[in-house]
Protein backbone atom coordinates (compact mmCIF):
# COMPACT_ATOMS: atom_id res chain seq x y z
CA UNK A 1 0.00 0.00 0.00
CA UNK A 2 2.69 2.54 0.97
CA UNK A 3 4.84 2.20 -2.14
CA UNK A 4 1.82 2.11 -4.45
CA UNK A 5 0.35 5.23 -2.85
CA UNK A 6 3.65 7.09 -3.07
CA UNK A 7 4.06 6.15 -6.72
CA UNK A 8 0.52 7.20 -7.53
CA UNK A 9 0.57 10.58 -5.78
CA UNK A 10 4.25 11.53 -5.90
CA UNK A 11 4.02 13.49 -2.64
CA UNK A 12 2.15 12.28 0.44
CA UNK A 13 0.69 14.24 3.34
CA UNK A 14 1.41 12.65 6.72
CA UNK A 15 -0.57 13.26 9.89
CA UNK A 16 0.10 15.56 12.83
CA UNK A 17 0.64 15.10 16.54
CA UNK A 18 -0.94 12.11 18.25
CA UNK A 19 0.31 13.09 21.72
CA UNK A 20 -0.70 16.75 21.53
CA UNK A 21 -4.18 15.77 20.35
CA UNK A 22 -4.57 13.20 23.12
CA UNK A 23 -3.52 15.72 25.77
CA UNK A 24 -6.24 17.99 24.41
CA UNK A 25 -8.71 15.13 24.91
CA UNK A 26 -7.72 14.57 28.52
CA UNK A 27 -4.60 12.40 28.60
CA UNK A 28 -2.64 13.30 31.74
CA UNK A 29 1.08 13.98 31.68
CA UNK A 30 2.95 10.83 32.71
CA UNK A 31 0.18 8.47 31.60
CA UNK A 32 0.88 5.65 29.14
CA UNK A 33 -0.71 6.60 25.78
CA UNK A 34 -0.48 3.03 24.43
CA UNK A 35 -2.80 1.85 27.21
CA UNK A 36 -5.57 3.83 25.51
CA UNK A 37 -5.47 1.40 22.58
CA UNK A 38 -7.16 -1.08 24.95
CA UNK A 39 -9.00 1.16 27.38
CA UNK A 40 -10.28 3.93 25.08
CA UNK A 41 -9.95 2.78 21.46
CA UNK A 42 -12.62 5.24 20.37
CA UNK A 43 -10.42 8.14 21.42
CA UNK A 44 -7.55 6.86 19.27
CA UNK A 45 -9.89 6.24 16.34
CA UNK A 46 -11.11 9.82 16.59
CA UNK A 47 -7.57 11.21 16.41
CA UNK A 48 -6.83 9.18 13.28
CA UNK A 49 -10.14 10.19 11.68
CA UNK A 50 -9.51 13.88 12.33
CA UNK A 51 -6.20 13.73 10.49
CA UNK A 52 -7.57 11.65 7.61
CA UNK A 53 -10.46 14.10 7.22
CA UNK A 54 -7.90 16.92 7.19
CA UNK A 55 -6.20 15.30 4.20
CA UNK A 56 -3.56 12.90 5.50
CA UNK A 57 -2.54 10.15 3.08
CA UNK A 58 -0.90 8.22 5.90
CA UNK A 59 -1.11 8.27 9.66
CA UNK A 60 1.00 6.87 12.48
CA UNK A 61 -0.39 4.42 15.02
CA UNK A 62 -0.54 5.16 18.73
CA UNK A 63 2.44 2.90 19.43
CA UNK A 64 5.39 5.29 19.68
CA UNK A 65 6.35 4.11 23.18
CA UNK A 66 5.18 0.54 22.69
CA UNK A 67 8.49 -1.25 23.25
CA UNK A 68 9.19 -3.17 26.44
CA UNK A 69 11.82 -0.72 27.74
CA UNK A 70 9.44 2.23 27.55
CA UNK A 71 6.44 0.29 28.82
CA UNK A 72 8.50 -0.89 31.81
CA UNK A 73 8.34 2.69 33.11
CA UNK A 74 4.62 2.03 33.70
CA UNK A 75 5.01 -1.59 34.83
CA UNK A 76 3.48 -2.75 31.53
CA UNK A 77 6.41 -4.46 29.82
CA UNK A 78 4.49 -7.73 29.52
CA UNK A 79 1.82 -6.11 27.31
CA UNK A 80 3.93 -5.20 24.26
CA UNK A 81 2.10 -7.44 21.79
CA UNK A 82 -1.32 -6.55 23.19
CA UNK A 83 -0.89 -2.77 22.98
CA UNK A 84 0.76 -2.79 19.56
CA UNK A 85 -1.74 -5.16 17.96
CA UNK A 86 -4.60 -3.11 19.35
CA UNK A 87 -3.10 0.11 18.02
CA UNK A 88 -2.73 -1.37 14.56
CA UNK A 89 -6.25 -2.86 14.58
CA UNK A 90 -7.62 0.62 15.33
CA UNK A 91 -5.58 2.08 12.49
CA UNK A 92 -6.68 -0.55 10.00
CA UNK A 93 -10.32 0.01 10.88
CA UNK A 94 -10.04 3.77 10.38
CA UNK A 95 -8.25 3.25 7.05
CA UNK A 96 -10.93 0.83 5.87
CA UNK A 97 -13.62 3.44 6.55
CA UNK A 98 -11.74 6.38 5.02
CA UNK A 99 -13.31 6.16 1.57
CA UNK A 100 -9.90 6.66 0.00
CA UNK A 101 -6.50 4.97 0.00
CA UNK A 102 -4.74 5.68 3.30
CA UNK A 103 -1.55 4.00 4.52
CA UNK A 104 -1.24 2.93 8.14
CA UNK A 105 2.29 3.54 9.42
CA UNK A 106 3.36 1.61 12.51
CA UNK A 107 5.02 4.11 14.83
CA UNK A 108 8.18 2.74 16.49
CA UNK A 109 9.94 5.19 18.80
CA UNK A 110 13.29 4.93 20.57
CA UNK A 111 13.92 2.48 23.39
CA UNK A 112 14.56 5.26 25.88
CA UNK A 113 17.94 3.76 26.78
CA UNK A 114 21.45 4.58 25.65
CA UNK A 115 23.34 1.85 23.84
CA UNK A 116 26.72 0.47 24.79
CA UNK A 117 29.32 1.77 25.52
CA UNK A 118 27.49 4.83 26.91
CA UNK A 119 24.51 2.95 28.30
CA UNK A 120 23.16 -0.47 29.30
CA UNK A 121 21.66 -1.68 26.03
CA UNK A 122 23.66 -4.00 23.78
CA UNK A 123 23.09 -4.18 20.05
CA UNK A 124 21.55 -7.64 20.33
CA UNK A 125 19.18 -6.54 23.08
CA UNK A 126 18.17 -3.52 21.02
CA UNK A 127 17.35 -5.68 18.00
CA UNK A 128 15.27 -7.92 20.23
CA UNK A 129 13.38 -4.99 21.79
CA UNK A 130 12.56 -3.45 18.42
CA UNK A 131 11.80 -6.81 16.85
CA UNK A 132 9.28 -7.77 19.51
CA UNK A 133 7.27 -4.60 18.90
CA UNK A 134 7.59 -4.75 15.12
CA UNK A 135 6.43 -8.35 14.97
CA UNK A 136 3.13 -7.46 16.64
CA UNK A 137 2.64 -4.46 14.36
CA UNK A 138 3.41 -6.37 11.17
CA UNK A 139 1.18 -9.29 12.13
CA UNK A 140 -1.68 -6.85 12.71
CA UNK A 141 -1.34 -5.30 9.26
CA UNK A 142 1.24 -2.46 9.14
CA UNK A 143 1.70 -0.94 5.69
CA UNK A 144 5.09 0.44 6.71
CA UNK A 145 7.21 0.38 9.87
CA UNK A 146 7.81 4.02 10.81
CA UNK A 147 10.92 4.24 13.01
CA UNK A 148 11.03 7.77 14.39
CA UNK A 149 12.82 10.25 16.64
CA UNK A 150 16.10 8.34 16.81
CA UNK A 151 19.39 10.06 17.57
CA UNK A 152 22.34 7.60 17.48
CA UNK A 153 23.99 5.30 14.97
CA UNK A 154 23.72 2.44 17.48
CA UNK A 155 19.95 2.78 17.73
CA UNK A 156 19.56 3.20 13.96
CA UNK A 157 21.60 0.01 13.46
CA UNK A 158 19.50 -2.03 15.90
CA UNK A 159 16.15 -0.71 14.63
CA UNK A 160 16.93 -1.19 10.95
CA UNK A 161 18.32 -4.68 11.53
CA UNK A 162 15.08 -5.61 13.27
CA UNK A 163 12.95 -4.02 10.54
CA UNK A 164 14.83 -5.78 7.74
CA UNK A 165 13.57 -9.09 9.10
CA UNK A 166 9.99 -8.31 8.05
CA UNK A 167 8.43 -8.27 4.61
CA UNK A 168 7.16 -4.69 4.80
CA UNK A 169 8.94 -1.43 3.94
CA UNK A 170 10.31 0.77 6.70
CA UNK A 171 11.14 4.44 7.19
CA UNK A 172 13.61 6.07 9.58
CA UNK A 173 13.49 9.65 10.85
CA UNK A 174 15.85 11.40 13.24
CA UNK A 175 15.24 14.38 15.49
CA UNK A 176 17.74 17.18 14.85
CA UNK A 177 17.54 19.56 17.74
CA UNK A 178 21.05 20.50 18.95
CA UNK A 179 22.86 22.94 16.65
CA UNK A 180 21.58 21.10 13.60
CA UNK A 181 22.51 17.69 14.97
CA UNK A 182 20.75 14.94 16.86
CA UNK A 183 21.17 14.63 20.61
CA UNK A 184 24.01 12.18 19.94
CA UNK A 185 25.73 14.39 17.37
CA UNK A 186 24.56 13.05 13.99
CA UNK A 187 24.40 15.54 11.12
CA UNK A 188 21.62 15.39 8.49
CA UNK A 189 24.22 15.19 5.72
CA UNK A 190 25.75 12.11 7.36
CA UNK A 191 22.33 10.49 7.58
CA UNK A 192 21.71 11.08 3.88
CA UNK A 193 25.15 9.74 2.98
CA UNK A 194 24.49 6.64 5.11
CA UNK A 195 21.45 5.88 2.94
CA UNK A 196 23.47 6.06 -0.27
CA UNK A 197 26.09 3.66 1.07
CA UNK A 198 23.57 0.90 1.77
CA UNK A 199 22.87 -1.71 -0.90
CA UNK A 200 19.78 -0.67 -2.91
CA UNK A 201 17.75 -3.63 -1.67
CA UNK A 202 18.70 -2.87 1.95
CA UNK A 203 17.74 0.79 2.11
CA UNK A 204 14.82 2.26 4.06
CA UNK A 205 11.90 3.11 1.81
CA UNK A 206 12.03 6.65 3.23
CA UNK A 207 14.14 8.70 5.63
CA UNK A 208 14.07 12.18 7.03
CA UNK A 209 13.66 14.56 9.95
CA UNK A 210 10.92 14.70 12.57
CA UNK A 211 10.18 16.63 15.75
CA UNK A 212 13.15 18.91 16.56
CA UNK A 213 12.87 22.56 17.55
CA UNK A 214 10.70 24.02 14.81
CA UNK A 215 9.83 24.36 11.17
CA UNK A 216 12.97 26.14 9.98
CA UNK A 217 15.35 23.65 11.55
CA UNK A 218 13.42 20.62 10.30
CA UNK A 219 13.31 22.00 6.76
CA UNK A 220 17.06 22.64 6.81
CA UNK A 221 17.72 19.10 8.08
CA UNK A 222 15.43 17.48 5.52
CA UNK A 223 17.01 19.54 2.75
CA UNK A 224 20.48 18.42 3.77
CA UNK A 225 19.33 14.80 3.78
CA UNK A 226 17.84 15.19 0.31
CA UNK A 227 21.01 16.84 -0.98
CA UNK A 228 23.07 13.87 0.17
CA UNK A 229 20.65 11.05 -0.68
CA UNK A 230 19.80 11.43 -4.33
CA UNK A 231 16.58 9.65 -5.35
CA UNK A 232 15.61 8.95 -1.73
CA UNK A 233 12.07 9.52 -0.48
CA UNK A 234 12.66 12.24 2.12
CA UNK A 235 10.32 12.95 5.02
CA UNK A 236 9.83 16.16 6.97
CA UNK A 237 7.53 16.02 9.99
CA UNK A 238 8.43 19.02 12.14
CA UNK A 239 7.12 20.08 15.49
CA UNK A 240 5.57 23.53 15.84
CA UNK A 241 8.32 25.27 17.76
CA UNK A 242 9.37 25.21 21.40
CA UNK A 243 6.26 25.19 23.60
CA UNK A 244 5.69 27.90 26.19
CA UNK A 245 3.54 27.71 29.30
CA UNK A 246 0.52 29.99 28.94
CA UNK A 247 -2.94 30.07 30.51
CA UNK A 248 -2.33 26.93 32.53
CA UNK A 249 -1.00 24.81 29.67
CA UNK A 250 1.62 24.43 26.96
CA UNK A 251 1.20 26.44 23.77
CA UNK A 252 3.15 25.87 20.57
CA UNK A 253 4.03 29.11 18.74
CA UNK A 254 3.94 27.97 15.10
CA UNK A 255 0.34 27.84 13.93
CA UNK A 256 -1.48 26.53 10.85
CA UNK A 257 -0.95 29.85 9.03
CA UNK A 258 2.74 28.91 8.60
CA UNK A 259 2.01 25.59 6.94
CA UNK A 260 1.64 26.95 3.40
CA UNK A 261 5.20 28.26 3.37
CA UNK A 262 6.43 25.15 5.19
CA UNK A 263 4.84 22.79 2.66
CA UNK A 264 6.09 24.77 -0.36
CA UNK A 265 9.62 24.89 0.99
CA UNK A 266 9.50 21.19 1.79
CA UNK A 267 8.51 20.37 -1.78
CA UNK A 268 11.16 22.71 -3.18
CA UNK A 269 13.71 21.01 -0.92
CA UNK A 270 12.96 17.57 -2.31
CA UNK A 271 10.64 16.16 0.36
CA UNK A 272 8.05 13.63 -0.75
CA UNK A 273 6.31 13.06 2.59
CA UNK A 274 5.22 16.18 4.46
CA UNK A 275 3.52 16.19 7.85
CA UNK A 276 3.94 17.65 11.30
CA UNK A 277 4.82 16.56 14.81
CA UNK A 278 4.43 17.95 18.35
CA UNK A 279 2.01 20.85 18.64
CA UNK A 280 0.34 20.25 15.29
CA UNK A 281 -3.39 19.84 14.84
CA UNK A 282 -5.72 18.76 12.03
CA UNK A 283 -5.79 22.45 11.05
CA UNK A 284 -2.04 22.29 10.33
CA UNK A 285 -2.48 19.19 8.18
CA UNK A 286 -5.48 20.67 6.34
CA UNK A 287 -3.32 23.63 5.34
CA UNK A 288 -0.54 21.32 4.06
CA UNK A 289 -3.11 19.42 1.99
CA UNK A 290 -4.55 22.65 0.63
CA UNK A 291 -1.09 23.83 -0.37
CA UNK A 292 -0.31 20.60 -2.20
CA UNK A 293 -3.61 20.76 -4.04
CA UNK A 294 -2.81 24.24 -5.25
CA UNK A 295 0.77 23.51 -6.30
Amino acid sequence: MFRELLEEKGILVADGAMGTTLFGMGLESGDCPERLNIEQPGMISEVHRLFVEAGADLFLTNTFGGNRRRLALHGLEDRVAEFNRAGMVIGRQVASEAGQAVAVAASVGPTGDLFEPLGPLSHGEGVEVFGEQMEALVEAGADILWIETLSSWEEISAATEAASGFDVPYAVTLSFDTNGRTMMGLRPSEFGQWWTELPPDGRPAALGANCGTGLEEALEAAGAIADNAEDACVIVKSNCGIPVYESGGLTYPQGPELMESYARRAMDGGCRIIGACCGSTPHHIRQIRSTLKGS
